[in-house]
């Protein structure tokens, strides 16, 4: 199934449902607005403050071109709970690599948004014929290593004092990774291809 045509799709949370959909350079002005409303520490994982426009703008000019896949999760009212990004960079030494972001909004959290929307960016990875991922977070952000490393995720490596938030203060930083590739192998080992 092509990801156009998996997409958009409901998916069952605690509490209701959440309604999944690509991402498209239009939706630019709405995930500024969402990413704002996120508290400060939960964006310190990501590479670039998706809180400032420009990071925005960059944003959906690598979903034009591609090198960013990114699901948005949208509650019944068809506010944003969530969204994701795979990315990929095909000129880097490891084009084999994606890196998965995902955040979750505080309505979402503790409601299984955060492992739909990893399970969906994992096909999406598979999708994409990428490797393996990564996925980065500050080593206290417990519940979300904890759902990642359910999901088949390890530790791999952890950056000490990596990143500043904005009061000055250093976290550290843990990467973690997962095996497409080997698990791609091991479903079609077990003749699971039609699953994913």
């Amino acid at each position: 199934m092509t990801e156009s045509n998996r997409y958009p799709r409901t998916v069952d949370i605690k509490d209701g449902t959440a309604t999944l959909e690509l991402m498209t350079p239009d939706a630019e002005a709405e995930v500024l607005a969402f990413a704002n409303t996120l508290p400060p520490h939960d964006l310190l994982f990501l590479r670039r403050d998706i809180t400032e426009p420009k990071v925005l703008s960059a944003w959906a000019a690598q979903l034009r071109t591609g090198e960013i896949t990114s699901l948005l999760a949208r509650d019944e009212a068809g506010e944003i709970l969530g969204c994701t990004a795979v990315v990929q960079d095909e000129l880097s030494w490891s084009p084999h690599v994606g890196e998965l972001r995902v955040l979750v909004a505080p309505a979402g959290k503790d409601r299984g948004l955060g492992r739909q929307l990893i399970q969906e960016s994992f096909l999406i990875a598979l999708g994409l014929g990428l490797e393996k991922l990564t996925a980065q977070m500050t080593t206290d952000q417990t519940a979300a290593i904890n759902v990642f490393e359910e999901m088949g995720f390890t530790a791999e490596a952890l950056l000490k004092e990596h990143v500043r938030d904005h009061q000055g203060a250093k976290h550290d930083i843990v990467i973690l990774s997962h095996d497409v590739e080997g698990f791609q192998s091991q479903m079609q080992a077990y003749g699971m291809t039609d699953l994913v």
